[in-house]
């Protein structure tokens, strides 16, 4: 393919990789590995200027090894205006002064691999700055070589507004408020934007774009990077016409999504990447695709080995069930039921083909104890068995720093205490267009609300939380008091070092990356309860194969005692014993829990007290 790429600012370490033969490595190492995601601007400032950086993540490296995560996600550092935190990149081959600089990013990707692990960029293509060079051309005029780059079209009559009025080519809102499309003064056109007004929308249907993305990813991989989260991946198949959307009832704008949410090329144009960037490398890569609206049948297409597309997808699903119709502004709460029904349909789905990403939150999402657990009283205990029942899941869990510290929402009290666009321009719209008052939409914003995950990471109990020795860019959570890694990295009863333990649990026992995953308790508010099993290997001998193992988690998502029934699901024989249960010929030892180990229980029934995991492994004939 011809290539156009944006002038590199320093040259590429090594010649890309012969891409002639098939990866010799284990395509299935990601299997038991646990990946970490870094938002740097939070994470640690090593300078005193209010944002993290990479000499601070370079500080933290031991801690996130003694942590026993494999893989680090790393969040945006490129050359960025930050209209949306380091989304919005106008130079794809430079790290932003804000973060540091290359030499900062390969000190910490050699450090990184030094304690054995790998790091994994984001990369952000639905889209780019409006300040990248690519686009800054494009705008210029309509006929210079890459107006084609992006998603130009003119102005389409509006006879409601009066004759002559023009309006949007359609009716598309925008993800961060208002429409998905911006005039251009200096062509007399629009361009798309399905996301910030600075972020326009790449034309991936142009060969020279695709041409131009591969080759920055693999001058990326000759730097020593181990693969790509990418982002909103499933956008940049768009149907050309780019018809209207269907407007609901109340709203401002119609939904485009049917026409960019995985379109009519997107496994054309992932397969090729594929084929351009990573085939025949001879190290083990990590691709992950970001997918909003993402379908099961669809997921088992992206992430099928045998199709050469993407390892894993981020689906959505499952974090817009406490939403009313999908809208973060109208939170309801969550029943248990719809969680485990969505997760298990998931893990059924994907267990023949392909593979599941395991994540609670992230940047884009609230704090994982403050949605899913208690964060008040029982904020330790289910932090806990929140990770628990979430790493023991199938598939490759991830961590978002501060979750393993049990790190908290926070309590933002005007509009002016917080940072994120999106948060920023729906309290605008709302207040302004849709007759809300700001006491009704800051209500509205204080549960789901991007900001809750993004204050910094609380190190210690001092000012700032050990994050900087600045001004912070966003306010720390005052509970940095009493909440913070200080406190918890030597101490072995702390969210911390429960963390640890699961995560080792994933690396020793083979039955939590490869077992079966059979939902137990489908119908139960309260109790989270499923099995995963292994089936043993065959004996040296031919007499058969030997025993297999089998693992019962059981998760409380109460704050009062539940009792469990062990009947059925080839638990149904147990006897309780001071440590174990007697299940047939083969006894089941807990080999996780979060509190102190009581032995309560009878031969069919356990009692789990608030937010109690118990995790039960035992042999099984196969």
């Amino acid at each position: 393919m011809t290539t156009h790429a944006e002038p590199a600012t320093e040259p590429p370490v090594s010649e890309a990789a012969d891409t002639d033969d098939e990866v010799t490595t284990d395509p299935g190492w990601f299997r038991k590995a646990v990946v970490y995601q870094i938002y740097p601007r939070s994470f640690a400032d090593s300078n005193g200027d209010g944002i993290g950086d990479l000499p601070g993540i370079i500080s933290k490296l031991d801690y996130l090894q003694k942590l026993g995560v494999d893989v680090v996600w790393l969040s945006p550092i490129y050359m960025s205006p930050q209209d949306d935190n380091g989304y919005d990149i106008s130079n794809y081959r430079d790290v932003d002064p804000l973060f540091g600089t290359l030499a900062d990013l390969k000190k910490l990707t050699d450090g990184l691999h030094s304690r054995g692990m790998k790091l994994v960029m984001d990369l952000v293509v639905n889209h780019t700055s409006d300040e990248h060079p690519w686009f800054v051309e494009s705008r210029s005029s309509k006929d210079n070589p890459k107006r084609d780059w992006y998603w130009w079209r003119p102005p389409r009559e509006n006879p409601e507004a009066g004759p002559g009025a023009s309006a949007e080519p359609n009716n598309w809102g925008s993800a961060f408020s208002g429409p998905a499309w911006e005039f251009d003064q200096v062509t007399g056109e629009y361009y798309l934007h399905l996301f910030s007004r600075k972020q326009p929308d790449l034309n991936w249907e142009n060969p020279e774009v695709r041409a131009a993305v591969y080759e920055m990813m693999n001058w990326w991989l000759d730097r020593g990077v181990d693969g790509f989260r990418m982002d909103v991946i499933n956008f940049i198949s768009k149907d050309t016409s780019l018809p209207d959307g269907l407007k609901a009832e109340g709203m401002l704008f119609g939904d485009g999504s049917p026409h960019f949410m995985s379109g009519p090329r997107i496994h054309e144009f992932l397969h090729e990447m594929h084929l351009e960037v990573f085939t025949g490398r001879d190290k083990p890569l990590l691709t992950v695709g970001e997918m909003p609206g993402v379908t099961v049948e669809d997921a088992v297409l992206f992430t099928d080995p045998a199709r050469r597309e993407v390892d894993m997808v981020f689906q959505f699903e499952h974090v817009a069930l406490d939403q009313e119709d999908g809208n973060k502004w109208r939170p309801r709460k969550l029943r248990l039921t719809d969680l485990k029904q969505s997760l298990g349909r998931w893990q059924e789905g994907l267990a023949g083909r392909g593979w599941n990403s395991l994540y609670w939150g992230n940047h884009d999402q609230a704090r994982a104890v403050s949605r899913f657990g208690d964060d008040g009283q029982y904020r330790e205990l289910s932090a806990k068995m929140l990770a628990g029942i979430l790493h023991l899941h199938r598939g490759t869990p991830y961590v978002y720093q501060g979750e393993e510290l049990g790190m908290t929402n926070m309590s933002f009290g005007a509009i002016s205490d917080y940072r994120d666009i999106e948060v920023l321009n729906h309290h605008r719209e709302a207040t302004t267009h849709l007759g809300h008052t700001d006491a009704e939409v800051l209500a509205a914003l204080a549960p789901l609300n991007r900001d809750n995950a993004r204050t910094p990471v609380q190190w210690d109990a001092s000012r700032h939380g050990g994050f900087t020795t600045g001004a912070p860019w966003i306010a720390v959570n005052p509970n940095t008091s009493h909440v913070n890694a200080a406190e918890q990295v030597d101490n072995p009863d702390s969210v911390f070092s429960f963390y640890r333990q699961v995560i080792a649990l994933r690396h020793s026992e083979p039955v939590v990356a490869d077992g079966d995953f059979t939902m137990l308790l489908p119908d139960d508010e309260h109790v989270y309860a499923f099995r995963r099993s292994l089936l043993g290997p065959a004996s040296e001998s031919g007499a058969g194969a030997t025993p297999g193992v089998q693992l019962l988690v059981l998760g409380n998502f109460s704050g009062e005692d539940r009792t469990v029934e062990l009947d059925g699901g080839g638990w149904g024989d147990a006897e309780a014993g001071a440590a174990e249960l007697e299940l047939g010929h083969y006894p089941a030892e807990l080999v996780l829990g979060n509190y102190p180990h009581d032995g309560a229980g009878t031969h069919d029934a356990v009692t789990l007290r608030p937010w109690e995991l118990k995790v039960f492994r035992r042999q099984h004939n196969n």
